[in-house]
């Protein structure tokens, strides 16, 4: 038995393969995802495109997907977090990183993605690409406050000074 694709730790003949196949549908919007990644690192362009909401397939270049399936070197799958998508859910976000080298060069392919539910099947519905995590800055220091690297000076006597 082998290593699934997605990360998952376990393998690929319970975790991705049975998705793919479509013996078991997925169960979670984040077992849809492992199962898309694991496609592309296995070259199944039809489980891909299957695997797409009806409405998003017209935008499917199935060409352009199995040449980056082929040419790319699959590194891996870090899943950075899940909201909603559960068993009982309709609609879901995964955010991701799939990692691959393509001519030589690594990539990181970081998206938010969202997926929906139709007649209990999960979907792939969108993405947005993500270039980092959003920087979240602390409240702003005064002139007169406490100088925030631990000097006990005022603001404005030690780092806030102008030079």
């Amino acid at each position: 038995m082998t290593q699934c694709h997605c990360g998952s730790e376990r393998p690929f003949e319970e975790c991705c393969q049975p998705i793919i196949q479509r013996t078991k549908p997925a169960p979670t919007a984040e077992a849809l995802m492992r199962a898309r990644y694991s496609a592309y690192v296995i070259g199944d362009i039809a489980y891909l495109n299957d695997s797409l909401a009806p409405d998003e397939r017209h935008d499917f270049d199935p060409e352009q997907a199995k040449a980056w399936s082929e040419n790319s070197k699959w590194l891996g799958l870090t899943i950075h977090a899940v909201k909603d998508g559960g068993e009982k859910d309709q609609v879901g976000q995964v955010e991701f990183t799939a990692s691959y080298e393509y001519q030589g060069a690594r990539q990181d392919h970081r998206e938010l993605a969202s997926f929906k539910r139709l007649d209990g099947v999960w979907h792939y519905s969108d993405g947005r690409m993500r270039t980092h995590d959003p920087v979240v800055r602390g409240p702003k220091t005064g002139r007169n406050d406490p100088c925030p690297c631990g000097s006990g000076k005022k603001y404005k006597k030690c780092c806030g000074k102008a030079e």
